[in-house]
């Protein structure tokens, strides 16, 4: 009985072995399976990373490029400034130089009505000579005749930028 009770212990040490056997081989189908997975989990991880990093360079691209539309536009915008501003001093010029026109125009007007008021009988010579000194080649530009300046008086005066830069 010793005997069978040592094969008994025998192939319990056979089933011990054989379960500690499956057990390691187990263990490493286990480590193996999680190896894997770890593997494509790292590639799924640095395809995210790959991915995400062509995002940003492709959105780098697009601020650049709208940054670059507009820096254009700021310029445009700029250059359109500096001539509306240019345009802008040229009309200033103008409509002061207008202005001190209207103003001597008028005072011619009013002399004369006041002369004629009076029964002073002045003419429009005796009225010429208080103009002043800048407006007296307007006033005889007319056919050379200061009463075809006064007649033509009721039209509008109509200014252009050759008037303006040609005293």
């Amino acid at each position: 009985m010793a005997y069978s009770s040592g094969n008994s212990s025998g192939s319990t040490q056979l089933t011990n072995s054989g379960s500690e056997e499956d057990l390691q081989v187990l263990m490493n189908e286990r480590k193996r399976k999680r190896m894997q997975s770890n593997r494509e989990s790292a590639r799924r991880s640095r395809m995210r990373k790959q991915q995400h990093l062509d995002e940003l360079m492709a959105q780098a691209a697009a601020l650049k490029k709208e940054n670059a539309q507009i820096l254009s536009k700021i310029s445009s915008t700029a250059r359109d400034f500096m001539n509306v501003e240019a345009e802008n001093s040229v009309l200033r010029a103008q409509m002061m130089e207008l202005s001190q026109r209207l103003q001597s125009l008028n005072d011619i007007l009013s002399r004369m009505n006041s002369s004629q008021a009076a029964g002073a009988g002045a003419g429009f010579f005796d009225v010429y000579e208080d103009i002043p000194s800048g407006h007296h080649q307007t006033l005889m530009n007319t056919n050379n005749s200061p009463w075809m300046f006064m007649m033509n008086q009721q039209q509008p005066i109509m200014a252009s930028a050759d008037h303006f830069f040609q005293y």
